[in-house]
Parts: structure tokens; sequence; C-alpha cells
């Protein structure tokens, strides 16, 4: 059984219960089905074979369903990523990853016919929105994302069936080198932590679940797509996040699970007009992605007369590792205990696991764990030891089995749920001319958790921290851009000449 299957066997069984819900229109499994079906179909009389890797540069919508599942459906390794990122980075990751074919918007269609003339590998783009005046764009082959749907194309019909560890999906986590690492999920990956997440969080064919985390993010993917649509669930669409929109649809739509990261529930804690009336259908809000402070928590369950069960996972083990249990009382502040056929254990430097309520490094072992790193057989063996994934965070176990995290991975940034790097924004303003030395560290943010400050060293008096945020918005995406910049003489450092960020941290939040 993989997710594919999983659809169709829903289809087949109740094939007019709700698929998902997206701006007043609704898609029932059967239409699901036969559009995954289509655009399968389509995809192979396009060229793509299986094995293939397919880039989805889309934000929330049905698109990226149809695509995602009919990708996966003909055996072609699908690549989420951000459309918000910037050409730089979309770029590194389409080479990368060796992408043959793009969906993307139609807006976005003239910086992927700019990119595809630096990357000879993609020879077909997709796109949804309106219809461009020719279908071809020098080598490029475009296509309308309606015509892969159309009802005169035909169903596909597999060659040969995909093997549970063929691969699905390459997820583009941030390094620590300052270049992302491509974390390859398989097909078993995928469908055994979605089923079972749905299984451990009694997800489903009743529950009506609020889509609007990011698609391209596993989170999201995992926790609020594959898990209720494995359950026969359905999936309420948004496009973006708004306070406004999210209290209407969960009252509209008598929406019974609610998926986001620490700031949506400081967001929606704060609008004005949200009540628990709005909320009263839902039985259980799901924090993740960071860690959701406790006097939010509480708060947030006060108000709205909901449960909030926070939970753990990475990229790298497709993602979910451990949730709070549902039936007995959560403790909050913790990240849970592990899910079902998913087990965690907290080590020492030599791999020894400890007691309660030492910490350590938190590591993780099930079907969920990815095969490795793409192209990075080094990192592959350093992340993964005997058959369990070293996640870096430091973390403790209670007693009773419930897991803390007490750090993150060194140095890493959370901006509303995203990971950021300092490498990563670093190695930006160093290639900027009249950068010296730059150091990046997170700062506390009321509204998204963290946010990115860095230090600068200038050979340039002249140089305002304007023209240098100017800078970085040309190179990476917005939640990594600095939000303050401050130049400073000298970078505090070791006798090594190693740059010391925790000192570097106190010297400038002091300011």
């Amino acid at each position: 059984m993989n997710l594919t299957s999983r659809i169709e066997q829903t289809a087949m069984k109740n094939g007019k219960k709700d698929a998902y819900f997206f701006q007043g229109e609704t898609v029932t499994y059967s239409q699901l089905s036969r559009y995954i079906s289509r655009f399968a179909n389509n995809l192979q009389e396009a060229g793509i074979q299986k094995g293939d890797h397919i880039a989805l540069i889309l934000g929330n919508c049905p698109e990226f369903l149809i695509s995602y599942y009919g990708a996966l459906k003909m055996g072609a390794v699908v690549i989420p990523i951000n459309p918000i990122y910037t050409p730089d980075e979309i770029a590194y990751l389409l080479h990368n990853g060796d992408v043959k074919a793009v969906v993307t918007l139609d807006k976005a269609l003239p910086l992927v016919e700019k990119l595809s003339e630096q990357l000879p590998n993609v020879k077909q783009v997709i796109y949804t929105g309106s219809k461009a005046e020719d279908e071809t764009s020098g080598r490029v082959f475009l296509k309308p994302f309606a015509e892969m749907v159309d009802e005169n194309s035909k169903e596909y019909v597999a060659a040969e069936e995909t093997a549970d560890d063929d691969l699905a999906v390459i997820l583009y986590t941030s390094g620590t080198t300052g270049k992302p690492k491509g974390a390859m999920l398989t097909h078993k990956n995928l469908y055994s932590n979605a089923s079972d997440t749905a299984d451990y969080l009694k997800i489903d064919s009743n529950d009506r679940v609020i889509t609007v985390l990011p698609m391209f993010h596993v989170f999201c993917m995992t926790v609020a797509m594959n898990a209720p649509l494995m359950a026969g669930g359905t999936l309420l669409i948004m496009p973006k996040f708004s306070p406004a929109e999210v209290f209407k649809v969960a009252s509209e739509q008598k929406a019974t699970i609610f998926a986001g990261v620490p700031t949506m529930y400081n967001f929606l804690y704060q609008f004005p007009e949200g009540n628990k009336e709005d909320f009263s259908d839902i039985r259980l809000c799901i924090s993740g992605g960071a860690s959701l402070p406790v006097s939010l928590l509480h708060r947030f369950e006060e108000k709205f007369d909901v449960r909030v069960s926070e939970g753990y996972g990475l990229s790298e083990a497709a993602p979910v590792t451990c949730f709070n249990p549902l039936d007995r009382p959560r403790k909050a502040g913790s990240i849970g205990k592990s899910i079902t056929n998913v087990e965690n254990k907290v080590v020492n430097e030599l791999g020894e696991e400890l007691p309660p309520n030492e910490v350590g490094e938190l590591v993780v072992r099930g079907p969920n764990v990815m095969k490795g790193y793409y192209k990075m057989p080094e990192d592959t063996a350093v992340t993964i030891k005997d058959g369990w994934l070293y996640t870096g965070d430091l973390a403790k176990m209670d007693e009773d089995g419930y897991f803390y995290i007490v750090d993150r991975k060194k140095d890493m940034i959370l901006v509303g749920g995203y990971n950021v790097y300092p490498r990563e924004v670093e190695e930006v303003l160093y290639n900027h001319p009249n950068v010296v030395e730059a150091a990046v560290i997170g700062v506390p943010d009321p509204n998204f958790g963290e946010a990115v400050k860095s230090a600068v060293v200038s050979n340039d008096p002249s140089l305002t921290a304007e023209e240098l945020t100017s800078y970085c918005r040309k190179h990476l995406a917005k939640y990594k851009c600095p939000t303050e910049i401050e130049f400073l003489k000298e970078l505090p450092k070791n006798t090594t000449g190693k740059i010391l960020r925790k000192a570097l941290k106190e010297q400038i939040t002091n300011h």
C-alpha cells in the first residue's frame, strides 16, 4: 500500500465522499482519483519516466495536490519548492535536484523559462492559470495544467508497480554548510508516517482538517494532507494564513482539526474577533515546527476551549516522531511520546541510551526514517548510524516516556516555524564587496518567535543597514533576511579566530 493506492481505495469504496474543499468548490474522492490518474498519464506521455524528478513550485492549491499524487502514481520523484524563494535559491534546487519537469504558477513562468536556459535537464514546464501565447519557449515545452487533467485525457495504466523502497519525495532542508540538503523519502517512509500519525491522533473519515500550513513543507504534507487523506477525511485547503479566514472556514465548514505553527496560534489568539464559537467543532489543535510557549498554550486552550497537542518531527523522519497522546492528559512543554511504530531515545556522545531526565541527543528509528541525503553519502553516514537517525537536538525523557526538547540544533533560528541557518545568510552577506565579517544570530520576536539579526564589520563607513537588507532580499527568501543589522568594529573571537556566537549574542542583544 502507498499514498496513491490508498486514495484509489477510498475512491472505490466511498467515491462520493468529499476529498477537499477549496475556495467554494468541493471535489470528491472519485474526482480526485481521476485527476491524479489523468495527470500521471499525461506526464508519462510527455516523456517523464519512472524515477525522473519533478519540482512543484506552488502554494496551497488543488494543483499541488493533484501534481504531487499524480507524479507519485507514475513513479516520479517530487521535489516541493517554496514559491517565494529567490531565483538563486530555486536555481540551486532545480540543478542539485536534477529536475526534468516543473509545475508552477503562470506568474512564475518568466523566472522558470530564464532558469531553464542554465538547466539543460528541465524539458517540461506545466503552469497553472491562463494559457501562454505558445506552447514552446526555446527548448522547453510549456503545457497548461488544465490540459493535464482534461476529461478527454486517458487514465494512467502502470507498466510496473512502485516498490516501497522506491524514492518518492526529496525534501530540501537548510544545511549547516550554507547549502540545502535533500532528504530522500521513500513511498514507505511517507505512507507509514501518514498512517501512523493518523492512527495516533485518531484521524478518521469524519475529520475535516484546515490545511493552511504550506503544502511544500513536510509538516503540512504529512499531518494536514497525507494523514487525513489516508484516513478518508476532508481537506479544507486555504491558500494563505489569515486569522479571519481561519475562523471563517472553521465555522462555515465545521472543521474538526487545526494544524499550525506557534506563530499562527499567537495571531489567532490575538485576533479580536476570534471566539470559541468559531472553533466549536474543533476537537484537536496540532502544534509543531517550533516550541509552543507554555503560557500561550494555556491561554489559547482556555480562550477557545480546545485541546492543543504538541509534537515533534524533522524532514529526515517524514517528519513525525512524537506527539502528545490523546488518551491521557497532555504535558505542557513536552513534545509527547513516540508515535505508533516509531522509536525515540536520548543518547550520550557514545550512542548509549541515557536514563530519564538526563539530557543528550534525540535519536529516532522507524519505517519513517529517510534513505539518506541526495548525492551526499558523507552527510548521510554522519546522520544515520546503525539504523538510528541522529537529530542534532538535545532532549530529555521523563519517567512516563514523554520527551522534552532542551535545545535546538546548534545556532538554528526558527522564524515562524521555518528553519533559518545562520551560515546561509552569512554566505550572502560575505558576498557583498563591503562586508569584511558577518555573523548571524536569532533574537526574540513577539510575532514570529524569532527574527534574524546580523552583526557586520564593513570596510566602508557609508554602508547602511538598508543597503545590506536590500542586497539580502535579492538572494534570500524574505523570512531568511536580517530584520536588524548592527555594525561593529570587530566580532568576538576565540584564540583560533572562530567567531564566538554566544558572546556576540550577549554583546548585541544588550545594546
